[in-house]
């Protein structure tokens, strides 16, 4: 199967090329270290005695997932070589990790040229890939060293999982070299054991991002962030992660409750901030005031603020009255990560499309720490409703926090089975 994959690799690769670059091109900072695409590392030669751990990260979320893991391999004397693929992942990585890694790089291409070249020169005694990180070539390439393949918060999604239940000599491919599998949930578990992997190599460790450590504003970091925002007093409704169509209902949302006589102002923050030309033209065509953060600091007061920014989710949600979570209304079924708003203690609203986090949306219903909207109709109700009910929000918020603290810990259980294998090295 592998021969399989690596003859159809390039073809493929070269077919879905054009829309790839284009996409690079929109989200800029790709240029610096293009050659590591293709295998061109530059790395330290290794120290006698100190192991080395190749990490594979890719979204800024989980970029800022690992802190907490990156320090304490620091402190144990392990080296770290951190590689991402996208260009925000390196500007998170670069901002915040120089000290405690190695270095930071691209993955390269997992095509078995370039990824032998890359493996030649960064040697790892062990491989760690967080969350949906699963390649051929690369796994494949550590198991001819000798490197065990850890997973880490490993989750799978609805659609992945339909189809490698379908066509199993892929999950095969993308599993059978992996020597530990750490699942971010009960569900991811038995979904993982369900496409074959062993049980005895599995263990659903909880999600280490409920335990990022999120510094607090205080109240006058905050005013002063409302303030470069452009947001004036009265609540706040914050769209976590958009995507194509929820804007749009966001900004009805938004006008429904001030027809309702409730002050309150949108705060937008796109996945995707080279959106920012298709968000401009629907708020434009609104009648309504706003600004873009890439712009500096707004100069008046708006309707709606767009942080068309990377790295800040975490800041600007703090300022959030109610938190409405992005990918989950149709026609998008994958949804975002909550994590983020519960951790902060904030009420939760996303549609029925949480795909990517089932368990853990059922799980915040289930607590009473988020509701789930049918669709922008409901949507604009809930938002009303929540911003007329102080007692509402408080209890919704209150049970967030009270789910996040006991599900927290799943940090140090990721690192003593990471600690495991480097002894066993």
């Amino acid at each position: 199967m592998l021969w399989i994959y690596r003859l159809l690799f390039l073809p493929v690769f070269l077919v879905v090329a054009p829309a790839y670059l284009r996409r690079m091109r929109r989200r800029g900072g790709y240029g610096e270290k293009f050659s590591q695409r293709f295998g061109g590392h530059r790395v330290p030669p290794r120290r006698p005695g100190v192991k080395r751990i190749w990490l594979q990260a890719v979204s800024v979320g989980e970029m800022l997932a690992i802190g907490p893991m990156l320090e304490a391999l620091r402190r144990d004397g392990v080296e770290v070589y951190l590689t991402t693929t996208t260009s925000t992942g390196y500007r998170t990585a670069a901002e915040r990790y120089r000290g405690p890694i190695l270095e930071i790089g691209y993955f390269p291409i997992d095509w078995w040229l370039f990824s032998a070249r890359a493996w030649a020169r960064i040697d790892p005694d062990l491989v760690i890939l967080t969350e949906g990180e699963r390649w051929p070539e690369h796994i494949h390439q550590a198991g001819r060293r000798g490197a065990p393949v850890l997973c880490i918060n490993a989750r799978i999604s609805d659609r992945s999982y339909h189809r490698l239940r379908r066509f199993r000599p892929a999950a095969r491919l993308m599993l059978d070299g992996i020597a530990r599998l750490l699942p971010s949930s009960a569900q991811d578990e038995a979904r993982f054991q369900a496409l074959g992997f062993p049980a005895g190599r599995m263990r659903a460790v909880g999600n280490i991002k409920l335990d990022v450590s999120i510094p607090r504003l205080d109240e006058a970091g905050r005013a002063g962030l409302r303030g470069e925002l452009g947001l004036p007093a009265g609540f706040i409704l914050l769209g976590s992660s958009t995507w194509p169509g929820e804007e749009a209902a966001l900004l009805a949302a938004l006008r429904d409750a001030r027809a309702d006589g409730l002050p309150v102002s949108l705060l937008l923050v796109p996945r995707h901030a080279e959106r920012r030309p298709e968000i401009e033209q629907l708020l434009r065509g609104s009648g309504l005031r706003f600004h873009f953060r890439t712009d500096g600091a707004a100069a008046a007061a708006v309707d709606v603020s767009v942080a068309d920014t990377t790295g800040e989710l975490r800041r600007l949600t703090q300022l959030a009255d109610v938190v409405f979570v992005g990918k989950s209304l149709a026609p998008h079924t994958e949804g975002q990560t909550p994590v983020e708003a519960a951790s902060l203690g904030r009420p939760i609203l996303f549609g029925p499309g949480m795909g990517n986090f089932r368990q853990l949306a059922a799980e915040l219903v289930a607590a009473g720490a988020a509701l789930t909207v049918a669709d922008g109709k409901e949507l604009s109700a809930r938002v009303a409703g929540l911003l007329r009910d102080t007692a509402r929000r408080e209890s919704l918020a209150a049970a967030a926090l009270a789910w996040r603290s006991a599900n927290a810990g799943a940090m140090e259980r990721t690192l003593a089975v990471v600690r495991e294998e480097l002894a066993s090295r």
